[in-house]
């Protein structure tokens, strides 16, 4: 983990350059190497007055003796999260209040803490220690998100500086793992392992993350970065919708490396990736990923938080532009033009039990929605090492991977695994569901999503029990509008929102997806008008457009396409 520092740094000049972007020319727009380096709203201002990255040191020395009360709120609600701690959702408010209270109205004395997992992998050992912190410190929560991290609740800050120790420990950090920093790097839960990869990505992520993750200089970027890399042919990184992607390609004259995509991101104003035409050998991945996000931090937009993405650059720019103030300001040299991935040659999410390289076999199994608990985690380190199993992964689709089980011993792990809620053949609700926090611990939701989802689940388990899916029909389930749980790219995507009254459900966006074996390209989904369904309502809903999409589907028809031709009552 790179150092810290004790004054702001940063690579950019605090001298303007003449103008070269922005949606209107006579208005600064915060670009730190178009209009300076002068604040423009309190997010900046607090990130200006001390690298967020040196609270990290005030938590240990003064909050976390001093105890709660002593946090003043540049820290509690700004910098704090250059740590990968929020303050959770005090409990009993319900989602009428959400968008009506500050921040202190609506936080707990708790903090989430979010375990940063760079491409998803860890040692028993690893998940060991989180598994105890867990039960030690967050009352045994632990849910894996699709970000490959896994967040704890309820950790007290007198708490934190013991965690830390224990996660150092074994390599493990939470260092920006939130905050408007690169975030934690996407990658395939079977680099190394797949005897189809393409090129192992851990290389590449490996030294991305020792030397930049904890760089003052990269510590205030105008938002959120998000990262993935993947070198496996199932295209298992959702690679359309994060800031910057390396996925894998074969080069004809010069081998395996990265085909690079830029500016995807959801939220409000979801825009999916752009390919730039490059192809980027394996050993200039991290310079190549380091020069995105300094144009990032350099030219991105930092006058409106909602404006300040690196996917509102690139619609601005396009992706010829910002190729070329990549490769003219930002790298050593040009990048040679290369061929785009392949189609997906499978599922990304990895359940069930596949061939590893090395004869051995890894077994991808489903959680409920992600949430798992210190026990069951425990349970996973048991079950791993007493077959001689000391690696597994996490995956964005919030299950997990065991690796390294002898042919022998699978269908003995497989039980043992579904005896503690994580099973290697869920059915297709349960693996393809997936939801964010929910307002259970999240400041921002409006709605409940984990319970809900698994209601959802298992009724639809029951009522369509004897239906033959032709593919499974993922159901994405957010709290807020933010999607978090990716609703836009969902086949059935549900965004929390107060209906009326007092009355609490989801507006429905149908037809979503990623690039996957069922579909060549990705895309989003669609709203109809007036469509909202009540929490109480989910499984009804989610039975009823099944049901008609398998009555009206052409030929191998998926339910994406359906849902973009069928006309608006098919969908209600």
């Amino acid at each position: 983990m790179a150092g810290t520092t004790t004054t702001q740094e940063t690579s950019a000049s605090s001298t303007p350059r003449a103008r070269v972007s922005g949606p209107a020319a006579d208005r600064s727009n915060g670009q730190w190497l178009v209009d300076g380096t002068a604040p423009l709203n309190h997010n900046e201002e607090f990130k200006a007055a001390d690298n967020p990255l040196n609270v990290r040191q005030r938590i240990i020395d003064t909050y976390a003796q001093a105890g709660f009360d002593a946090i003043p709120t540049d820290d509690l609600h700004g910098r704090f999260r250059w740590m990968g701690l929020y303050t959770q959702r005090k409990q009993g408010i319900d989602g009428s209040r959400t968008s009506k209270l500050e921040a202190d109205a609506l936080s707990d004395r708790y903090f989430m803490l979010r375990v940063r997992i760079d491409g998803g992998a860890l040692t028993t050992d690893q998940l060991r220690t989180i598994a105890t912190i867990s039960q030690t410190f967050a009352r045994g929560t632990a849910d894996i998100s699709d970000r490959q991290n896994i967040q704890l609740h309820w950790i007290r800050i007198e708490d934190v500086p013991e965690i830390w120790e224990r996660l150092e420990a074994v390599g493990l950090q939470t260092t920006e793992a939130c905050g408007d920093t690169p975030r934690v790097i996407l990658g395939s839960p079977l680099a190394g392992i797949a005897a189809d990869e393409i090129i192992d990505p851990t290389p590449a992520i490996r030294e991305i993350t020792e030397r930049f993750i904890g760089d003052p200089e990269l510590a205030n970027l105008p938002r959120k970065f998000k990262s993935a890399i993947t070198g496996h042919p199932s295209l298992d990184v959702v690679h359309e919708i994060n800031d910057v992607s390396l996925v894998g390609v074969i080069h004809p004259e010069l081998g395996a490396g990265y085909d690079l995509w830029v500016g995807g991101g959801l939220s409000t104003a979801p825009r999916l990736a752009e390919r730039l035409g490059t192809f980027v050998p394996p050993e200039r991945a991290a310079e190549v990923w380091h020069g995105v996000v300094q144009i990032f931090r350099d030219y991105g937009y930092r006058r409106q938080r909602t404006k300040a993405r690196l996917k509102f650059l690139l619609a601005e720019w396009g992706a010829e532009k910002f190729r070329h103030v990549l490769e003219s300001e930002y790298l050593d040299a040009p990048l040679p033009d290369g061929p785009p991935p392949a189609p997906s040659v499978g599922p990304g999410d990895h359940i069930g039990v596949g061939e590893q390289k090395d004869g051995l076999r890894y077994i991808g199994v489903a959680p409920v929605v992600g949430r798992v608990s210190g026990d069951v985690l425990a349970a996973v380190v048991e079950i791993a090492e007493s077959v001689g199993s000391y690696r597994v992964r996490l995956t964005p689709h919030q299950k997990l991977l065991v690796l390294d089980v002898a042919p022998a011993d699978v269908e003995g792990v497989i039980a043992r695994l579904d005896a503690v809620g994580l099973s290697a053949r869920p059915s297709p609700f349960r693996r393809s569901t997936i939801a964010c926090t929910g307002i259970e611990y999240c400041k921002l939701a409006f709605v409940e999503t984990k319970e809900t989802a698994s209601r959802a689940i298992a009724e639809l388990e029951k009522r369509l029990a004897g239906i033959d899916l032709p593919h499974p029909i993922a159901l994405n389930i957010n709290g807020c509008q933010n999607s978090c749980a990716r609703i836009q790219t969902a086949d059935i995507g549900l965004k929390g929102q107060l209906l009326g009254g007092s009355e609490f459900g989801y507006q429905v966006h149908l037809g979503g997806g990623l690039a996957t074996q069922d579909r060549d390209e990705a895309g989003l989904g669609r709203t109809v008008r007036g469509l909202k369904v009540a929490a109480d309502e989910l499984a009804d809903y989610v039975e009823r457009v099944t049901l008609r999409f398998l009555a009206d589907r052409e030929d191998d028809e998926t339910f994406a396409v359906w849902a973009h031709r069928a006309d608006d009552e098919a969908l209600r």
